[in-house]
């Protein structure tokens, strides 16, 4: 019997009774637990995950399908039959306590481990293992948890975390979007700010997806709302997209979802992201069309609030910049956002009217209803034509 139970593998023993998993379930933290001994040491009390002792912000415990099944297998081939196999089982349990290490040593193991996790991701088989044995939110604990918020970051920790965000954005699609709400917490949510603003490029990229892929699920509703409340941040944001840098265009899709909420947008207009759309569309001819038709399409989305109509029209660019691009000669990405957004400014404002007029947008709007562009843009373009007409002609100063 004691050779039986030394040859069982770390990673099927229940941290808590170091006993042979019967039900394993997976806490927020990403540990599992078997489910009798967990509910008993949370019915004594205990608030925390016993193996990491964080604070569990959400007590749902998670059947583990997975792990299960890898016991039911290994205990129907016996086990001592199938020594590749415990290998295998044996391998995820080693990065997982790799990745659990606190020791300032551990650094290189653990990005040793990144790395292979990296390489198990890219095969369906490892891919689901890493999922379901919990490697998301451990990998979101050693991103968020594990930065202290300093201002620098040695060149040790800026690699583990650009490769622990790599991991992160590899296993994400495959796994529950409300692991991200973890962001919520206050420690975590100021790691998440202080790695925006003193990360690398890298790092302020991967970031900028996971606000956009926040935005894609209800689940994690109440994260977006938050994280679009933090002025630090979108202040951070919107200078990170006014920055000439290829990776700045991650950031013009997390300020569209960002800027979905309608409550956001206020806060972000005070930030000065019209400004900063009009720089990234001013100098994006040679950018990836549907980016800049994206920052357009947000531009006209923040129009619907009074004070970014103000910024617009007294931004220097501003009005210029939809003219250029309201109409294409290569394509059209971009052109009914760009209609959109000039009939919205000009008709409450005769300045702005003068200033399109000056930019020469009639000859782009006739362009464009000769062009190949959508019903919609023509629809518009002739609404702002005659829009545009008739104000000239009731203007009093016009000769």
């Amino acid at each position: 019997m004691k050779e039986a139970e030394m040859a069982v593998p770390h990673l099927f023993r229940c941290p808590i009774t170091l006993d042979l998993f019967k039900d394993p379930v997976t806490l927020c933290t990403g540990q599992t637990y078997d489910r009798s001994s967990i509910e008993k040491w949370l019915a004594a009390g205990n608030l925390t995950c016993p193996v990491t002792m964080q604070p569990l912000h959400d007590p749902t415990m998670v059947p583990n399908h997975t792990l299960r099944h890898l016991i039911e297998r290994w205990l129907q081939i016996g086990h001592h039959l199938d020594p590749e196999y415990l290998a295998r089982i044996d391998s995820f349990d080693a990065l997982k306590r790799s990745l659990e290490r606190q020791d300032p040593a551990a650094l290189e193991a653990k990005l040793q481990a990144l790395e292979s996790i990296l390489v198990l991701s890219e095969e369906s088989s490892s891919k689901s293992c890493l999922v379901q044995l919990g490697f998301l939110p451990l990998l979101l604990e050693q991103v968020f948890g594990r930065f202290d918020g300093d201002k620098s970051l040695s060149e040790e920790n800026t690699k583990f975390i650009e490769q622990a965000l790599f991991c992160v954005m590899k296993l994400l699609p495959f796994c529950e979007l409300a692991n991200l709400n973890v962001l919520q917490e206050e420690s975590k949510l100021t790691a998440f700010l202080a790695l925006f603003k003193n990360g690398t490029c890298l790092i302020k990229m991967k970031l900028c997806q996971l606000i956009e892929i926040t935005s894609s699920s209800s689940e994690t509703k109440e994260l977006l709302s938050m994280l679009g409340k933090s002025r630090e941040l979108l202040h951070e944001m919107i200078q990170f997209v006014q920055q000439n840098s290829e990776s700045s265009d991650a950031g013009i899709k997390a300020l569209w979802a960002l800027s979905s909420p309608e409550s956001n947008r206020q806060l972000l207009i005070k930030e000065g992201i019209v400004d900063g759309l009009i720089s990234y569309v001013s100098r994006s001819e040679r950018r990836e069309k549907s980016l800049a038709a994206l920052a357009m399409a947000t531009l006209e989305k923040l129009l619907s609030v009074e004070s970014a109509k103000e910024e617009l029209i007294s931004n220097p660019n501003g009005i210029s910049t939809l003219v250029k691009k309201a109409f294409r000669v290569s394509d059209h990405e971009g052109s009914e956002s760009a209609v959109g957004a000039l009939m919205i400014v000009c008709y409450g404002s005769l300045l702005a009217r003068e200033e399109a007029i000056e930019a020469g947008v009639l000859t782009q709007l006739l362009l464009l209803l000769q062009s190949q562009c959508n019903g919609r843009t023509k629809t518009m373009a002739r609404m702002l034509l005659k829009l545009l007409r008739s104000k000239r002609i009731e203007d009093p100063n016009h000769v």
